[in-house]
């Protein structure tokens, strides 16, 4: 099957589908259980490569999120040898 590029209208749907489940995701501590249907919706909305990009990308921007509010801890083994 060739993947077409998806058209504005259904980009526009596949981040308001991603929208709406990271909104679930951050309502319920990225309990993933509570979200299901929108990750499905989600999942039925964008490209498969998207949804693998897009899970990533969250990851990502919490993890930067957390070093911001937390700062850098370098794990306590680092340097001792």
């Amino acid at each position: 099957a060739k993947m077409s590029a998806p058209t504005m209208e259904e980009r526009k749907a596949c981040w308001d589908a991603r929208d709406e489940f990271w909104q679930c995701l951050d309502r319920h501590a990225d309990d993933a259980s509570m979200c299901e249907k929108l990750r499905r919706s989600f999942e039925s909305r964008c490209p498969q490569q998207w949804v693998k990009y897009f899970d990533k990308r969250r990851d990502f921007l919490k993890y930067k999120k957390k070093l911001e509010t937390e700062g850098y801890h370098p794990p306590e083994a680092a340097g001792k040898s």
